[in-house]
């Protein structure tokens, strides 16, 4: 790592690098700002140090630039004394600090030292925010699952990670960067259904300020956010087809056109990408690209449903209870039955979910079965809401809702109340209301 000082005067130049290497900083050197601009790595340098007044590109300019490229590295300028404005000016475009010459090199020294924490410090923060998180694989599948990942982690080649919702996709985009040569960089995920249409691609590539309507400042955009680290496309499904044309160009070319801009601005970025569609189905059908598919599924992998992975339920559940519940919680055999004979149609996520309800509303350390929730059956499976008349007003409806659920629970109104996720008192006012006996 080291500091890009650029100072178009010589002499200050010189003495500057050589007061900054006596303090065992490595110094790069550029004379001027457009010199400054190509010398620019926002990988190699931690800290920009630069003169406001420079021919050509000045402090300002080279300022901006540089926060498009790499918005978390520092810039201190350099200002002559008397220039406040011009300094407070480069304060509101995002400046760290600045320095007025002249300057003692105590003084240079102290500013490059706050401003090397602030990036050590958003770097440590981005180290924090992108760390592995523990998956549990107690079944066969995810054990192999986990292996092969560890093997893909080691290249820089795209994956594509294959899913239905709420098996970890995201979980496993991760686990990818941190065990991989990219781990110490950023990871930033981007859930491409989440973002509309129209502004999905100043988000991923950036944008000037006035580019569109609502554009009032620029951004860098989610490419450039992952500078030499990982960009997760969640989603990827979703992308409109204009926009895979222009994905597709920056996975070949390494580099984004930022919106507003007739500059092309390169990248180095892992892509991984999930989706919980069939991209074959959706490639044969027109939907998806082609070539971006083959693309981007140079690495695949394929989650399995969690239904098709049973041994795994009962430790995720054990796990998400000691991660949620503020007491101690066990899972007696009933329960563990109870557990692994759901369907689980959301997967981990819904697994997850039941653990949280379970951890609020368990009444004491030992889960029975009777206290996990029922499963909700689709209408489509025939439950006993089809077979109720079409014509039911609200009131019937509820009434015959309250009488099927206390049958299931021999009348205990506590057990029904738990599976309707509402409290004991309400369910007890429902039944009198409607005139409802425990049967």
């Amino acid at each position: 790592m080291a500091l890009l000082l650029v100072d178009d005067d010589p002499t200050g130049r010189a003495v500057s690098a050589h007061n900054l290497r006596t303090r065992g900083h490595e110094v790069d050197e550029a004379e001027d700002g457009v010199a400054g601009l190509a010398a620019f790595d926002a990988v190699r340098h931690e800290v920009v140090i630069t003169d406001l007044r420079m021919p050509g590109l000045d402090g300002i300019e080279l300022l901006k630039r540089v926060r498009e490229r790499a918005p978390g590295v520092p810039v201190v300028v350099v200002t002559a004394y008397g220039s406040v404005d011009k300094a407070v000016a480069a304060m509101r475009e995002g400046a760290w600090s600045f320095i007025e010459k002249p300057f003692s090199r105590d003084r240079l020294e102290l500013s490059v030292q706050r401003a090397l924490e602030a990036s050590r410090l958003r770097r440590d923060n981005v180290r924090l925010r992108s760390v592995e998180r523990p998956i549990i694989a107690a079944s066969t599948q995810m054990r192999e699952l986990l292996e092969l990942v560890d093997r893909m982690a080691r290249s820089d080649a795209p994956a594509l990670i294959f899913g239905e919702s709420g098996t970890g996709k995201e979980l496993v985009a991760r686990r990818l960067h941190a065990r991989g040569p990219r781990a110490d960089k950023p990871f930033v995920a981007v859930n491409c259904a989440a973002i509309p249409a129209a502004l999905l691609e100043a988000e991923l590539f950036g944008h000037e300020k006035g580019a569109f309507t609502g554009a009032q400042k620029a951004r860098a955009g989610r490419f450039r956010s992952a500078e030499g680290g990982t960009l997760f496309l969640d989603e990827i499904a979703e992308i409109p087809g204009e926009l895979q044309a222009k994905l597709l160009r920056v996975l070949q070319e390494r580099t984004v056109d930022v919106v507003g801009s007739d500059e092309s601005v390169d990248v180095d970025v892992r892509i991984v990408a999930a989706t919980n569609k069939d991209l074959d189905q959706r490639v044969s059908d027109g939907a998806f690209r082609e070539d971006l598919y083959y693309r981007l599924n140079v690495l695949r992998v394929d989650i399995p449903a969690l239904r098709d992975r049973p041994a795994d339920v009962v430790p995720l559940a054990e796990a998400f209870l000691g991660e949620l519940a503020s007491r101690e919680l066990t899972l007696d055999a009933s329960a563990r039955r109870a557990l692994q004979a759901r369907a689980w149609r959301g997967n981990v996520r819904e697994l997850r979910n039941v653990c949280e309800r379970l951890s609020i509303l368990a009444p004491g350390p030992g889960v029975t079965g009777d206290e996990i929730p029922t499963e909700r059956r689709p209408v489509s499976e025939g439950g006993w809401l089809d077979q109720m008349p079409p014509d039911l007003t609200l009131q019937e409806l509820e009434t015959q809702v309250i009488q099927h659920t206390l049958a299931r629970c021999d009348g205990n109104v506590s057990q029904a109340a738990r599976r309707l996720g509402v409290a004991r008192h309400i369910l007890a006012y429902r039944m009198a209301k409607f005139g409802i006996e425990r049967g």
